[in-house]
């Protein structure tokens, strides 16, 4: 069992962590013509909307209650339902996501109650969701803030019932943060190929992948799974879940619904999506499609054409602990060695990870533990960046911000395509670091030489 240890600094160095309120922002940026509303202050919602926009490259609709130093001290529930009511008369989104933050938790805000209050005051705006979700940044990460989010929207949307597998053709997908968008567009095609219909929650894939308008700007999001599909969730033959920090979400989708689950850790190398692919095959009753068959053999030869350059192979890992899973045992059934390994939030399942240890922290105590085991390449987020260059390693950006990189967040890891495309990536990284051997040279070579430079006949050189 992988041994869990946490950092003994009293301060973060090197941020890896990103916040639960971000986290759970995204998850509402997964859904159609929804809108996040954090409430905090300005600043709270003005940094996490940086890194939005220059990780997703795409305007990002985030709005805030902007408490200031004195609705912090004397109240702040007032700027709840003003913001709420001024969002609805001038966005009328599908939905709002009504966040807490580190400054609203410490005050103690209830906003359960206070969006009562809301509804009461303002009943006009009755067919309009308001979502209300703990997460303070003082605890967790971008995952679990992303789960708390799913979980609420499964509270509140999917109604209780009995009816699982009305739509036969129909399969509930709940995607982990872990998941880019371009894995979400992959995923939906594996599924759409055994001729059924996925319902992701959230869908992230169509809404944050790129979208040109007339309009300049939307105040809501474009695209993204639609108010009225997560109503008819518990009407599906079963739920795939990615991603174990969904797994509190799924239980109560099934406890709600009766819909039965089929849940992976991951869906990188190929055991993970053999298990995938044959799920499907159950649930529909059809044979797996030639294209998958095909996609599947390339991964094959994919794996002997890179088993040179992976084999062996030292691998410094850091990310949330979903992250952590899907790439860990995805270098491990490669034959690569994770030589050190940070998470940025503690979670159950680490400790099933094929490492000799798992660090709870930042960047710096990845960098410290990497530079007493030389690693050949190092896996994060673009946090990591100046850690790579003072290690002299290259870095495969990962996760969640690369705000270096154009791109990352439409890179496909998973499935047998994207699993594929890893492998490359990472033995191309690990060739470039590694040129040819430099030719022999004799130590005897300049003792033995004449001025002129040609060999001399002696007992040694003849």
């Amino acid at each position: 069992m992988v041994a869990i240890q946490h950092s003994k600094k009293p301060l973060v160095v090197n941020p890896l962590k990103v916040s639960q309120p971000i986290g759970a922002s995204l998850a509402f940026l997964g859904l159609a013509k929804s809108l996040p509303m954090l409430h905090g202050s300005q600043g709270c919602t003005a940094f996490g909307k940086v890194f939005f926009v220059r990780h997703f490259r795409e305007p990002i609709p985030l709005q805030t209650t902007a408490m200031d130093q004195v609705s912090s001290i004397m109240g702040a529930d007032e700027n709840i339902v003003e913001g709420l009511k001024t969002l609805c008369e001038k966005s009328k989104p599908d939905i709002i996501g009504l966040i807490t933050t580190g400054l609203s938790e410490t005050q103690g805000s209830d906003i359960h109650r206070v969006t009562k209050e809301f509804r009461a005051r303002h009943p006009e705006h009755v067919g309009i969701t308001v979502v209300p979700v703990n997460a303070p940044d003082t605890a967790g990460c971008l995952e679990s803030g992303f789960a708390l989010a799913v979980e609420a929207l499964i509270a509140t949307l999917v109604p209780e019932s009995s009816v699982a597998g009305r739509r036969p053709k129909q399969v509930n997908v709940l995607a982990g943060s872990v998941l880019t968008p371009g894995d979400i567009e992959a995923i939906k095609e594996w599924i759409e190929a055994f001729g059924l219909r996925p319902v992701v929650l959230p869908d992230i894939g169509d809404s944050l992948d790129g979208h040109l308008v007339e309009t300049e700007f939307s105040s809501l999001t474009i695209g993204g799974t639609p108010r009225s599909e997560i109503a008819h969730m518990g009407e599906s033959v079963a739920t795939l879940v990615v991603g174990a920090s969904l797994h509190r979400a799924a239980d109560l989708l099934r406890a709600r619904t009766g819909v039965p689950d089929v849940r992976f850790g991951g869906l990188m190398g190929l055991a993970d999506c053999d298990a995938f692919t044959q799920a499907l095959a159950d649930l529909s009753g059809k044979p797996v499609p030639a294209r998958i068959e095909r996609q599947r053999a390339q991964l094959q030869d994919a794996m002997v054409d890179s088993h040179f350059m992976l084999g062996f192979a030292r691998v410094a890992l850091a990310g949330d602990p979903d992250q952590l899973t899907m790439h860990g045992r995805f270098l491990h059934g490669m034959g690569a060695e994770v030589v050190a390994a940070v998470s940025a939030a503690r979670a159950d399942t680490l400790t099933d990870l094929p490492f000799a240890e798992v660090v709870i922290g930042d960047l710096e105590d990845l960098e410290q533990r990497a530079r007493l085991r030389d690693p050949q390449l190092l896996i994060a987020n673009s946090h990591a960046a100046a850690s790579a260059r003072r290690l002299g390693v290259p870095l495969l950006r990962a996760g969640f911000p690369q705000y270096d990189w154009v791109g990352g967040y439409a890179r496909t890891w998973v499935g047998y395509r994207g699993s594929r495309q890893a492998l490359f990536d990472i033995a191309n990284l690990i060739l470039g670091e590694h040129h040819e051997i430099a030719p022999y040279r004799s130590l005897y070579r300049d003792e033995c030489a004449d001025p002129a430079g040609s060999p001399v006949e002696s007992g040694l050189v003849h």
